[in-house]
């Protein structure tokens, strides 16, 4: 397994590479300062996996990982983080990065979280998803960036969602599990499992936490 570390931060960058660098089967191939320097070095090394810092100077991990999955979208992205970044981490899950650490998860969890993306998984912590959603909702946008109510009619809604998938659109972005939307719309897991993948084919979206990010822009 081919890893690729990205962190402005140079003890971070040295560290990572070496705790990684010590277990079975992985190999860091290269370091990067930036989202800028990490796009060349994926360009030149071709890592199976980016572990990638979201804030650095220069080009951030945002801008990074759109332009490293753009141009070469079998390239996994993990993205380092902490939980004040929460505005950086959604704009990160909407570029389709596959997961997400925090920074001080122990190595063990770097290690694991860096073996399920490379074996096609995503790393997400709902608990703190779920936070980052209701965090992001208090936040106030710009006049540019104000989330609307989209009616079935809005050109932004590919497919025309249902109501029943609208609803079930917005109550993603408030951070629900398919449970806990089933016992508020009073139907089964199942029946909220199917419309949830519904959804996500007609908007595009690669999985539940892209479309409650989408539900959260785009749903007062």
């Amino acid at each position: 397994m081919r890893i690729l570390v990205v962190d402005d931060q140079r003890l971070m960058r040295e560290g990572l590479a070496t705790i990684l660098n010590l277990e079975p089967g992985m190999e860091v191939v290269g370091t990067a300062v930036d989202g800028r320097d990490a796009y060349a070095k994926v360009t030149e090394l071709r890592p199976d996996v980016v572990l990638m810092d979201i804030r650095m100077p220069g080009m951030d991990g945002v801008e990074g990982a759109e332009l490293i999955l753009k141009h070469f979208p079998e390239t996994k992205v993990l993205i380092l983080t902490t939980f004040d970044d929460a505005e950086l981490i959604l704009q990160v899950l909407e570029k389709g990065v596959h997961g997400y650490l925090l920074k001080d998860m122990p190595s063990e969890a770097i290690v694991s979280a860096i073996q399920t993306v490379y074996n096609g998984g995503t790393v997400l912590q709902p608990d703190i998803t779920a936070m980052l959603l209701k965090e992001l909702k208090k936040i106030p946008a710009a006049p540019s960036m104000q989330p609307k109510i989209l009616n079935s009619g809005d050109d932004e809604l590919p497919g025309s969602l249902t109501e029943r998938e609208k609803e079930i659109l917005a109550l993603l972005g408030q951070g629900l599990n398919n449970k806990e939307i089933a016992d508020q719309l009073f139907i089964s897991e199942g029946t909220v499992k199917n419309h949830v993948s519904s959804l996500m084919a007609k908007l595009g979206l690669r999985d539940r936490t892209q479309a409650a990010v989408f539900s959260v822009r785009h749903f007062k």
